[in-house]
């Protein structure tokens, strides 16, 4: 059996670490044939996620702009960027040159879905391959980096935590990680790795935004960012006409609702794949490429958000083991990697709403575990203890 976060939950700290595969044996896990790419599947996940996502956004031009429609539009904008986050993956897919042989046109599918969710995509792009390459590593880590307990921002979290409560803090961790932790990444670098310094922006290379030991986006990225930020800016353009044409309450639930929904869903998805009470964080001192992308979690989101979502939740584990795989390969590859590895492929069988809850209002600072090695989030502090 693979490895259960929900029988280990309890533990703050590790268990005598176990053995890693060096990069090489652990890439030798996945057949070639997983990396091959299937235009015909690439355009028809694509016509899926487009298509219903063009229907939704039509059905939300006319529902009417009264107080009495708001269960409506509360239940459009749920159900929009739900679709809609489908069109976020493919993209996400192209950004790691899954989705199509040819890499312009590929490049350029990327580009377009992601701008229209104001992502600037070839920065983005950058910023998620140093993830990639440095997964749940302290230091050169990139999104969802945690605080050290004996950290100063580690102190202002644990002052935080133990000041509202274990409650109220997953209520404010949730709010603040699904409704802005998006926004606010791509804009200051909010829970980047720390060698990047603080703060870092997908907009802009230079000052005020090059204060750590290591470049997130050198000068020679200057020319890729502006592509991004002409995508982006078109966008806004696009939605400023609208607004003129139509209103500017118009779009902003035809296009804002459903956008918040589809940050939350991108957020969720990425906290969950990298956080749980169990799962290590490492020190340049102890981190390998193997350990860092085996600590990911696979989770059951079911058979309609998989086909909505392409698999992105359920098969995590492996997209780190080689981002090249395409979705529809990957359900296959994570069989064979749970077959071979398991003791080191993470499956969390906790339902999804309880374990994001369990992230939420645990997982607020790292220590290092007793057995040496990972840093691990203790429980306590979203506690006040």
């Amino acid at each position: 059996m693979s490895t259960s976060l929900s029988s280990c939950a309890q533990a703050p700290l590790a268990p005598t670490p176990p053995s890693f595969p060096s990069k090489a044996e652990l890439l030798a896990c996945l057949p070639a044939e997983s990396l091959r790419i299937d235009p015909a599947k690439a355009w028809a996940s694509l016509a899926l996620s487009l298509g219903l996502s063009l229907v939704a956004y039509g059905l939300g031009t006319q529902i009417p702009l009264t107080p009495l429609a708001a269960p409506l539009w509360l239940l459009y904008a749920v159900i929009t960027g739900t679709v809609a986050t489908g069109c976020w993956v493919l993209a996400h897919e192209c950004g790691h040159g899954a989705f199509h042989p040819n890499r312009r046109l590929e490049a350029t599918v990327g580009f377009v879905l992601h701008s229209l969710l104001l992502v600037p995509y070839f920065a983005w792009q950058r910023s998620h391959a140093v993830h990639h390459a440095n997964c749940n590593h302290l230091e050169a880590g990139e999104t969802h980096v945690p605080p050290r307990s004996d950290s100063p921002s580690g102190q202002s979290v644990i002052s935080l935590s133990g000041w509202l409560g274990s409650r109220l803090y997953g209520i404010q961790s949730l709010f603040t990680h699904l409704v802005l932790g998006w926004p606010l990444y791509l804009l200051i670098g909010v829970a980047g790795g720390e060698d990047y310094g603080a703060p870092t922006s997908h907009f802009w290379t230079g000052a005020p935004f090059r204060n750590g030991s290591r470049a997130l986006f050198p000068d020679s990225f200057r020319r890729p960012m502006l592509i991004s930020n002409l995508g982006v800016l078109a966008m806004l353009l696009a939605l400023a006409l609208a607004s003129v044409q139509f209103s500017l309450l118009r779009v902003l639930l035809v296009y804002g609702l459903p956008y918040l929904v589809v940050n939350a869903w991108l957020v969720a998805y990425t906290w969950m794949q990298h956080t749980d009470t169990n799962i290590p964080h490492f020190c340049s001192a102890d981190w390998t490429w193997a350990k860092g992308a085996l600590q990911t979690v696979d989770r059951p989101y079911g058979p309609l958000l998989n086909l909505l979502h392409h698999g992105i939740g359920s098969t995590h584990v492996c997209h780190h083991i080689n981002p090249r795989i395409p979705h529809y390969n990957a359900w296959h590859a994570s069989r064979l990697l749970k077959q071979r590895l398991p003791d080191l492929v993470h499956y969390d069988p906790t339902p999804i709403h309880r374990a994001l809850w369990r992230v939420a209002s645990r997982c607020a600072v790292v220590r290092q575990g007793a057995a040496g090695g990972g840093f691990y989030y203790q429980p306590q502090a979203a506690n006040g203890h």
